[in-house]
């Protein structure tokens, strides 16, 4: 569900938990995200009328240009999905065409509503997994809709026995009991495939569906599971039983149609630098395909038709050989908001360090404490990290904050390596330790020997 509730300062808030600086990108998709909210309070006849202003961001990689849109897509609860231009081909072309795009984004939209409505039943299907799992642990004891009127001419015996069974499964005491169960696959969605999709990959899964009931495949498959696997099983197929397809599509479609976001990346990779000439022409066509999209065109899915109008495009990419000027106008013109973000400097790399919320870290020191190390990284280890990263960024490609990774990684492998040695203590990594791991690493010119 959309938190409208949040003004552009707490959605840059919001971010600057996750992402350090880039001040002017997270302003403007703040800005495009409130008016989103704002386009949904008018009156109907301006609403249709005001289009979502589209974002251009340009940027080297590893400066947050993804995470920046992947955050405001998890904050406003918006479906969201992240493509490559790359990816696409010109319709006629062997590969993939860029309606698909929509069709992943709904399918998106459709899991999420779909999760939170088995959210809401969840509570409701407990009493009904718990008689299929009796079911299966006494056979004959059946008191399921087809055999509710045959209760009362049990046998007392029987009863009392399921009673048992009952209290020891809500006491967990058969958790680790095998069982045999009939494993069904749950359902996708409504049956439209054929009918309405667009995709060569819709219509292979329809006909191996058909396939598949033909050769009895859905009737599901025998499986030997413990209580404990059976429990998360049967509450799927219970669930989905209990939801209503066709209320999830209609929700999600239209979820997708009024907040859906997608993310285009490395857009400058299908941009015609100079004259068009052999694969060039292809990358063209690229652009020519996505236009529509863009504009707004309605898209066939397997959970209906999608209008994409007011969808709200993020295009991303680092235009180091093309200029977004490359583009054709006609997409240019689509992206109406230019954001420019900044290279990354060793200040910048120290706050990434150990600034944002689940920072990397933290990662590195959680997962060495479920081994009973401590690590104790003092600051001039941090700002000692933080120079190298920038140095070498410098002198081979610079990948941005990507680098600290690697960084990491080669300055904790020896402790990484032997954790179950060093179980009970604190080890502390200091500017010392760091040039040990990392010596040579920025003055050698063969830097890829050592770090990507």
């Amino acid at each position: 569900m959309e938190n409208t509730e949040l003004t552009p300062k707490q959605i840059v808030e919001r971010l600057d938990q996750y992402i350090i600086g880039q001040k002017d990108a997270k302003r403007a998709v703040a800005v495009a995200l409130r008016n989103r909210f704002r386009r949904l309070k008018l009156p109907e006849e301006i609403r249709d009328e005001v289009a979502p202003k589209n974002i251009l961001m340009i940027g080297p990689t590893g400066c947050g240009k993804t995470e920046i849109a992947r955050r405001l897509a998890k904050l406003c609860g918006a479906p969201f999905i992240k493509v490559e231009a790359t990816k696409y081909t010109e319709v006629g072309y062997v590969g993939r065409d860029v309606e698909s795009m929509v069709r992943d984004l709904m399918a998106v939209g459709y899991n999420d509503v779909k999760a939170e409505m088995e959210d809401k039943l969840r509570e409701k299907s407990v009493s009904v997994v718990e008689e299929r799992l009796l079911d299966l642990l006494l056979p004959g004891s059946n008191t399921t809709d087809e055999k509710a009127e045959n209760k009362e001419n049990q046998p007392a015996e029987q009863g009392d026995t399921r009673e048992k069974f009952r209290q020891m499964l809500r006491d967990g005491k058969l958790e680790n009991r095998e069982i045999d169960l009939i494993v069904k696959r749950p359902s996708s969605g409504p049956n439209m495939e054929i009918i309405t999709g667009g995709s060569i990959d819709d219509l292979q899964n329809s006909m191996q569906g058909i396939l598949n009931i033909m050769n009895g495949n859905g009737r599901g498959k025998k499986r030997s599971v413990t209580v404990k696997e059976a429990r998360k099983i049967i509450e799927e197929e219970v669930l989905d039983s209990m939801v209503d397809h066709d209320k999830v599509a209609d929700e999600a479609k239209k979820r997708v149609e009024q907040s859906g976001i997608i993310f285009i990346d490395e857009i400058d990779k299908i941009a015609v630098h100079g004259e068009s000439h052999g694969q060039d022409v292809s990358r063209e066509g690229v652009q020519r395909d996505i236009l529509p999209i863009v504009e707004g065109s309605n898209v066939n899915t397997k959970f209906g038709v999608v209008d994409t109008t007011h969808i709200l495009f993020i295009a991303a990419g680092a235009f180091s050989v093309a200029a977004p000027s490359d583009l054709i106008p006609e997409l240019q013109g689509r992206f109406p908001l230019r954001v420019e973000l900044d290279s990354l400097h060793k200040e910048d790399f120290k706050r990434i360090l150990s600034e944002p919320k689940n920072s990397l870290i933290m990662q590195y020191t959680s997962l060495l404490e479920t081994e009973d190390v401590k690590l104790n990284i003092t600051e001039d280890a941090l700002d000692r990290m933080s120079v190298v990263a920038e140095e070498v960024n410098n002198s081979a490609e610079n990948i941005g904050a990507r680098r600290l990774h690697t960084i990491m990684e080669k300055v904790l492998a020896d402790i990484n390596f032997d954790a179950d040695e060093h179980k009970g203590e604190t080890i502390t990594i200091d500017a010392a330790y760091v040039d040990s791991k990392l010596e040579g690493i920025s003055e050698n010119q063969d830097l890829s020997r050592y770090i990507l």
